[in-house]
This record gives C-alpha cells, structure tokens and sequence, in this order.
C-alpha cells in the first residue's frame, strides 16, 4: 500500500472538512502575518532605542566641560562648537570670556572658568609689583563671574624669574588674602592653576600640588583653590589618585589631556583616566572636569571618548 494511498481525493472530501480546513488555512495565515508585523515592530523599536543609546548623552555623577582645543581639527565655528558639546552632554565651557557669554549660554552650557582677571602665565601673582594691577582686574572680574552665573576664575602664580617659591608663596598668600572675602561674598572661586615647569611651562612657579595645597592652607578660604591640571602634574610629580584623596578639598576644577602629547584619552598615552573618574565620583566631587587636550584623530570620536571615559 502506498503512502498516501489512504488520504482521499479532493472530490471525495465533504463539504464541511473544506470549510474546517479553508478556516484552518485563514487562521495559519493570519498568524504568520502577524507574527511578521510584530517581529517587524520589535526590530523597528530594538533599532530606534539602538539609536537613541548611540546618540543620547548618558548622565553620570561628574559634570563636565570643554575648552576650544578640544574642536582643534573640527572646522567648527565658536557657536558650532557651543551646540556640538551641548548635544553630547556637556554643560560648561571654559576658558572663554564675557563676549562669548551669549553664545555659550544660548546651547544651555555654564562659562565655567572665566580667563581675564588673574594676570598671565608667566607674569602674575608672585611678583608683588603686579598686585595693584591684577586686583583691580580681578574684582572686576570677580563682580562679572557673580553677575553671569559663573562659578570659577582662572589666575597663576607666574614665572619665577629668580625668585625663591617661599617668597613667592608668601606674596600669592598676601594677594588672594586681599580679594577672598569678595569671592566669598560674591560665591566665585578663584583658582589658580597648577602646570608643569618641564615641558610647557619653563619657570612657572605652581608646578606641584604640594606647592599649591600649603598657598590654599595659608590663605583659609573655600573660595581660594587649586585648578588640578591632570596632565601636567602626570608630568611633574604622578601620583595623581593619592594626590586627589588627599588634597580634594583644595581642588575647585580638573583638567585633562593625554601624556605625552596633551592629545585625546586614548590608548596611545600613560595616564588611565577611568579610576580617576571614578574615584572623583565616588568622593562625591561637585566641581568640573573639562577636558583640555587637542586630538589628533577625529574630534568628535575623541571627544565622545573622553566623554564616556567620565560618565560615571
């Protein structure tokens, strides 16, 4: 006996077995097509949030900021720049002064430390014969930062030129000792940035955290800081996660670059940044890390790298 010898003929099937299975038919179809619809549908909604999650700044404990070397290879114009790092998450732009005001708070971005009051890198606070000049400058600019919603002032020690960095200490201590009761007044910080004296620098008396730590001590004041240049002291001293828990509470800002070559985050430098975030996060710091390095690949992958690096 054949196989199918017991399946009867198409004719010999009753009317209502042709409607069961006409039924059946429907039913098998419709299923597929909405098992098709549906499994179009979740891939439609997997590929959307895929490309939420590649696009949507992710939010994590540290804030962080940019400064123009960032955009260095970018062909971004100022305001270009302002709304590129609003869209990846940023919320402060450093380094920039009141005429760009505007433009930075127009992308919802925070002036986060103001340049223009603290003298020069290698001409400053060190030598007293400066102090009449930069006073004056600095509660002006002091009163500005109060006024615009900026929270920190950039100022430095200077060059040494000769000078021992005791007696240097000793007139940065008498000039910030001055001004601290306006910056605490006014809720501004003035920090004075940490370099290093080896590579960029030559003669620039703040080149070590201990340095800058016992000027802070000296002075007494929750509105007199250090701005913690992670780059430059990797050059000058390393140590940096010690240096952070013990010191945190006379760092106002950080700063980042690669070493060597002040370049992007990347693999291609010493300094593992990831513990470093971290560890800011975990000691619940509230200030900023604006990242302050020039890439050499694209700025827009550097810069989302950095960015994830510090999403904490």
């Amino acid at each position: 006996m054949g196989l199918y010898s017991c399946v009867p003929s198409a004719h010999a099937v009753s009317p209502s077995i042709q409607s069961a299975n006409a039924i059946d038919s429907i039913l098998t179809m419709t299923r597929r097509s909405l098992s098709r619809v549906l499994a179009g549908a979740a891939a439609g909604i997997s590929a959307a949030a895929l490309a939420g999650a590649q696009t949507a700044p992710s939010k994590g404990r540290l804030k962080q900021g940019v400064t123009g070397g960032v955009f260095r290879n970018s062909g971004l114009s100022f305001e270009q720049q302002c709304k590129a790092a609003a869209d990846m998450g940023f919320t402060g732009f450093d380094l920039r002064g009141p005429a760009d005001f505007a433009t930075i708070k127009k992308y919802g971005l925070i002036p986060t430390m103001v340049p223009g009051g603290g003298g020069t890198l290698p001409d400053a606070l060190a030598k007293k014969a400066n102090h009449d000049r930069i006073e004056k400058d600095m509660r002006a600019m002091i009163d500005v930062c109060a006024k615009e919603g900026c929270p920190n002032l950039i100022t430095f020690s200077g060059n040494r030129k000769g000078m021992p960095d005791a007696e240097g200490m000793d007139n940065c201590v008498e000039f910030l000792n001055k001004v601290k009761a306006q910056a605490e007044d006014k809720g501004v910080t003035i920090c004075m940035e940490l370099l290093n004296s080896r590579v960029d620098h030559k003669d620039y008396m703040c080149d070590k955290s201990a340095w800058g730590v016992e000027m802070c001590k000296r002075v007494g004041s929750p509105r007199v800081k250090l701005l913690f240049d992670i780059y430059h002291m990797q050059i000058m001293e390393g140590d940096l996660m010690r240096s952070i828990k013990t010191n945190l509470q006379h760092f106002g800002h950080f700063h980042t670059a690669g070493n060597p070559g002040r370049n992007e985050l990347d693999e291609n430098q010493e300094i593992n940044y990831r513990p470093i975030a971290i560890l800011l996060a975990e000691m619940g710091y509230t200030g900023w890390v604006s990242h302050e390095y020039g890439p050499k690949k694209n700025w827009r992958d550097s810069l989302q790298q950095a960015y994830s690096i510090f999403t904490v």
